[in-house]
């Protein structure tokens, strides 16, 4: 019988080799990113993300050499703490007045673009003849925040595996694509004004981790760090509809006519926490900049320390999200991608247009209104 010191030592190895992996393909694709930039465009900003790069590397990676089952538990580890990690710390990016400012635009944007993909979701569905379920869970999974959300629902609504598994896999294709192609999209129409890249990104872009790799790549690309506190901040707006979304679509559900005889296979997973931890922890060190700031005023020695810890801080964002991000692409199976259906490619793929439409048009619009 094993010791539990001994249990305790083998649960702490066995993310270990995941960890490994995702870490040195992150500082690969962050060496890589400094020698493309340093043999094409030397002096300037390196044309290729190293976000971008360690997506790309994860997603070969997985592809050619594989990802075993003890590889597996240190990227989950990675996707589900280390990530959330970087996440929380952007909030330290954000102060009060900034995200006062951030809110004008990006609260009724959010609003109009979760509108919007409820909409286009059901009445797409009902045309392509789709179930009910995979309906609610393509809506919810495009409106809110993507994989956690459609975790999140599809027990409320006693979801089939099919329709669950389904939906998860259209919003990482369809969220993954829009995290590659967006950033230069918001380019295009923004510039470098990261204030409306920011929320494009934020509000148009499915999971957290991918509306955090574009708003990166925006960042990196195009000189604008503060489209990531930008970005945040706007999902996380999304991310807290989440509170009266779930409930609704659990009442609709229970409203519908008597389940049909397939939802008794449905899955009875167990319900995750409807607020995902790093929201929290974001929010509470929006909180922590604002108070440090108060707290430094007239305060030299203070601010210079205040602001070193923030520098740190924005050091370590960065990493974690860098190494997070390669770890989205060691979590990306394009053959299982490429099993997913016609049908809720198209519906996902219409909803995402609908949403990155209605996106653009109001954030310029209210852009322009307010400045």
């Amino acid at each position: 019988m094993a010791l539990p010191g001994t249990i305790a030592a083998r649960a702490w190895r066995a993310p270990l080799r995941g960890i490994a992996l995702a870490l040195v393909l992150a500082l690969l694709a962050r060496f890589g990113s400094l020698e493309i930039g340093r043999l094409l465009v030397e002096g300037h900003a390196s044309p290729v993300s190293p976000v971008l790069l360690g997506i790309v590397l994860g997603v070969l990676w997985r592809h050619f050499i594989g990802v075993g089952a003890r590889t597996e538990v240190g990227v989950r580890w990675i996707l589900g703490t280390l990530l959330g990690i970087g996440i929380a710390l952007v909030g330290l990016r954000l102060t009060l007045p900034g995200l006062a400012g951030v809110g004008v635009i990006a609260l009724p944007v959010v609003i109009a673009c979760i509108g919007v993909a409820i909409a286009v979701s059901f009445s797409v569905g009902r045309l392509l003849g789709l179930p009910h379920g995979l309906s609610s869970l393509l809506a919810v999974g495009s409106a809110v925040c993507g994989c956690t959300a459609i975790v999140a629902t599809a027990p409320a609504i006693r979801s089939r595996d099919i329709d669950t598994g389904t939906a998860l896999a259209c919003v990482v294709l369809i969220g993954s694509t829009g995290m590659l192609v967006y950033p230069w999209l918001a380019s295009a129409i923004f510039g470098t004004q990261a204030l409306p890249s920011g929320v494009f990104l934020g509000s148009a872009i499915h999971d957290t981790s991918q509306v955090i790799g574009a708003s990166l790549i925006y960042a990196q690309q195009f000189h604008a760090p503060d489209a990531v506190a930008v970005a945040s901040a706007t999902k996380l707006l999304r991310n807290l509809s989440i509170i009266v979304l779930i409930p609704a679509f659990a009442w609709a559900a229970q409203a519908r006519a008597v389940q049909a005889p397939q939802a008794a296979g449905a899955q009875t997973a167990r319900r995750r926490a409807v607020v995902p931890g790093f929201v929290v922890a974001f929010v509470l060190l929006v909180i922590a900049r604002a108070i440090g700031d108060r707290l430094v005023v007239g305060d030299a020695a203070l601010a210079g320390t205040w602001a070193t810890l923030l520098d740190a801080a924005q050091s370590t964002s960065e990493l974690l999200l860098i190494c997070g991000m390669t770890a989205v692409g060691l979590n990306l199976s394009l053959t299982q991608l490429g099993q997913v259906g016609v049908r809720p490619l198209f519906a996902a793929v219409a909803i995402a247009v609908a949403t990155a439409c209605c996106s653009l048009g109001l954030t310029y619009m209210l852009t322009t209104w307010v400045a």
